[in-house]
This record gives C-alpha cells, structure tokens and sequence, in this order.
C-alpha cells in the first residue's frame, strides 16, 4: 500500500497517562466535553509547526552551505594563504 493512503486513514489511538492540574481540568470541562480530542488536535498542530520550523532551519542552513560553497569556487579558501602543506 504507497505510503500516502497509509498517512490518510486515521491511526490507531492508544491510551496515555497524562497529568494535568485539577485547576486546568475544570477550566478544561467549560470549554471542551471532548479533551482527549482537543488534545490531540492542539498537539498535532504543535507537532506540524515543529516541522515546518525544522523545515525551515534546514532550507536556511542549506542555502547558507550553498552560498560558502559558491564563494570557495570563486575566492577559494581563506585558509589557502596561510597553509603550510
């Protein structure tokens, strides 16, 4: 089965223990009846924004290594002057 049908269908739930504050818990009930639902729908969120951070350090970090890599073809290294081999 290709991966992306896999990622399409829902996946298993398994339980967790979780603590919490009984302070939050009760705010909790005013807003939610569902809060094994809105926490894992406010987690996956959370977990998307981490990738798309880490997506976007990797696309900087990867620019920064193209543009050294484009100076060292054209200057050559800094250290080219200063080696003793």
């Amino acid at each position: 089965m290709p991966r992306t049908l896999t990622a399409a269908l829902p996946s298993r739930k398994r339980p967790v223990n979780l603590t919490l504050s009984e302070s939050l818990v009760a705010d909790l009930k005013g807003y939610t009846s569902n809060l094994s639902a809105t926490a894992e729908e406010l987690l996956a969120a959370y977990v998307q924004e981490q990738k798309q951070k880490q997506a976007s350090r990797q696309q900087q970090a990867d620019q920064t290594v193209a543009g050294w890599n484009a100076l060292h073809a054209q200057v050559g290294s800094f250290a080219d002057e200063h080696s003793t081999l």
